[in-house]
């Protein structure tokens, strides 16, 4: 999952002289200025534009999905009496609370 979306990655290597950025492996990667080899974006600069923006779409996206799933278990469950709708939602919120987290920690 991308938790960066790309215009900030982009609007950040214009502001700082970095160039061709891309990903590898999950790491955003970008030539400094006057450098001929591609140096991984600094993570305190990663970090930053975190703090300053908050989630992108795709783990918004994510988010609002793990929340449906929940209330939609609990409904279902409420209506069958049965614990195993609410169970299958916590294993999916789970797995997507498992997506959101940052790799670069």
């Amino acid at each position: 999952m991308n938790h960066y979306a790309t215009q900030w990655i982009e609007d950040w290597c214009q502001d700082n002289g970095w160039t061709d950025w891309f990903i590898e492996r999950s790491k955003y990667w970008a030539f400094p200025p006057n450098a001929v080899m591609p140096m991984p974006i600094p993570t305190s600069a990663l970090r930053s534009i975190k703090r300053e923006k908050g989630f992108c779409l795709e783990e918004q996206a994510w988010g609002f999905s793990a929340v449906f799933s929940a209330l939609l278990g609990a409904v279902i469950g409420y209506w069958l009496a049965s614990p195993m709708p609410l169970v299958a939602a916590f294993a999916y919120c789970a797995v997507v609370a498992a997506q959101l987290e940052d790799e670069e920690v």
